[in-house]
């Protein structure tokens, strides 16, 4: 089982990143451009790189909005969320890449990031939940499933 590496970031800052995240990506897709999805690359590799509580969207919510409105803590896991911005760094990627080669598909590939990214940003079975199941246990349904998977494969 990975350790879990609590740390308390503003619920408020941590709801403005992940919605942050997910409007830069229907933005790239409506507007049919790439610098929106540059920009979350960059938001999500600096995030892991200096991790949750250094994080950029964090910080600009901490050092503007926070201090005329003050929100609750939440404790959060900082290595399910190193893990979670690596998979949207993955994604990003995998965007960029795909449009280069082939922009239609680039574009359906961005549009369910997005919506992947939206449903996270409401609350529901987001990377970091398929993190804590599969490390912890307690699983969504698609963390059930990879759960199941990673199972499968350790037992062949």
């Amino acid at each position: 089982m990975a350790s879990f590496k609590p740390v308390a970031i503003s619920n408020a800052g941590f709801a403005f990143c992940r919605f942050t995240i997910a409007s830069l990506l229907w933005l790239a897709v409506v507007l049919q451009n790439t610098i929106p999805i540059w920009a979350v690359l960059v938001l999500m590799l600096l995030s892991a790189i200096l991790r949750v509580g250094r994080a950029p969207l964090i910080l600009l919510w901490q050092y503007t909005v926070e201090r005329f409105v003050p929100s609750r803590e939440v404790i959060v896991d900082e290595n399910g969320l190193l893990f979670s911005h690596g998979v949207a760094v993955f994604f990003s990627v995998i965007c960029l890449v795909t449009i280069t080669l082939t922009p239609l598909a680039g574009w359906v590939v961005t549009a369910a990031f997005a919506l992947l990214q939206s449903v996270a940003a409401c609350g529901f079975c987001s990377a970091l939940k398929l993190y804590t199941c599969m490390t912890n246990g307690t699983c969504c349904r698609v963390g059930l499933f990879a759960r199941k998977m990673r199972d499968n494969a350790r037992s062949s």
